[in-house]
């Protein structure tokens, strides 16, 4: 069914006339004439048919039929000032909004983020762990962090590093009664999937020769973490990725049956944001601090080239 709405600028000038009982007092706030108010009231009574005010020579009332459309008029207009409202204090100035992966967030970002914030009080971060790709058409977030490849005209992609892959497992596993000592032995232990990145392991096969392992067949998670936990208790072999699992590695709770057998995963990592915001001062803020971040960390892999990002 249609809506039927009076002109919208006569219900403006009608509620102030009516709030102030006075057109000029109208007038005056909402910076038109007199006449203005009075051609636009006269317009609402004609669209109604009825007489919203009564006129004097003091002034003007309101009408019976005035009194209680201005009852109905004013709860309307204090509905969508208090709408307003609430959508103007979520676009708090300083505010950061981030999307990035839960691992990512866990072992790298969040230990540097006190540094941040002490550098820059003013920027406050707003973090959204999520597998899946932001739609920065749909999702009110500022900056994004993602593995893949940059596709998006409309989109402003500065790169962060490459990735390499590799089998890790406990050592009780390793050195256990089955043995693995070279990646078709993987076919006889449960192999350890994280499905929102399950490419990964059919990547570390397929160039590793290694054709009777379905990677999708043992335990599924939906991240690195919980991986490499139920890997170091001896539940199977999962994928490890540099430079998040260096931790593990270090004290021994998992080891690298394969050395020298790491590999590329398919994308690199990029913080991404739209095109026309890249140059907000919190966007650059932050952006400039992650990059420098990224660079000084020794621990990140070599990129495996210089990366070529399309043209915006």
């Amino acid at each position: 069914m249609q809506r039927r709405l009076p002109p919208l600028n006569a219900l403006r000038a009608f509620e102030a006339a009516a709030r102030h009982c006075s057109f000029k007092a109208a007038a005056d706030e909402i910076c038109v004439s007199n006449s203005a108010i009075s051609h636009q009231i006269k317009n609402l009574e004609q669209y109604l048919g009825v007489e919203l005010f009564t006129r004097a020579a003091r002034g003007v009332e309101l009408s019976r039929a005035g009194r209680g459309y201005y009852l109905t008029i004013r709860a309307a207009f204090e509905r969508i000032t208090e709408g307003t409202d609430l959508i103007l204090s979520l676009k708090v100035p300083g505010i950061l909004t981030v999307q990035v992966y839960s691992t990512f967030t866990i072992r790298w970002l969040i230990p540097r983020l006190p540094a941040f914030q002490a550098l820059y009080p003013s920027v406050m971060v707003r973090l959204l762990t999520s597998q899946k790709d932001v739609d920065f058409e749909n999702e009110d977030v500022d900056l994004c962090v993602m593995i893949g490849t940059p596709a998006h005209t409309d989109v402003h992609y500065d790169y962060l590093f490459s990735c390499r892959v590799f089998p890790v497992c406990s050592p009780n596993l390793l050195n256990g009664a089955i043995g693995l000592k070279e990646p078709q032995d993987l076919s006889r232990f449960d192999i350890i999937q994280v499905y929102p990145s399950e490419q990964d392991w059919w990547v570390w096969l397929e160039e590793n020769q290694v054709h009777d392992v379905d990677p999708n067949s043992g335990l599924r998670f939906d991240s690195y973490d919980l991986a490499w936990y139920s890997a170091a208790q001896g539940m199977g072999v999962a994928l490890g990725m540099e430079p998040f699992v260096n931790r593990e590695l270090e004290n021994g709770s998992l080891v690298e049956p394969f050395p020298g057998r790491r590999i590329y995963t398919h994308g690199d990592w990029y913080l991404a944001c739209r095109s026309e915001k890249r140059d907000s001062p919190e966007i650059g803020i932050f952006r400039d601090w992650l990059l420098h971040e990224v660079h000084r960390d020794k621990a990140m892999p070599q990129s495996r080239q210089t990366p070529a990002i399309k043209p915006e």
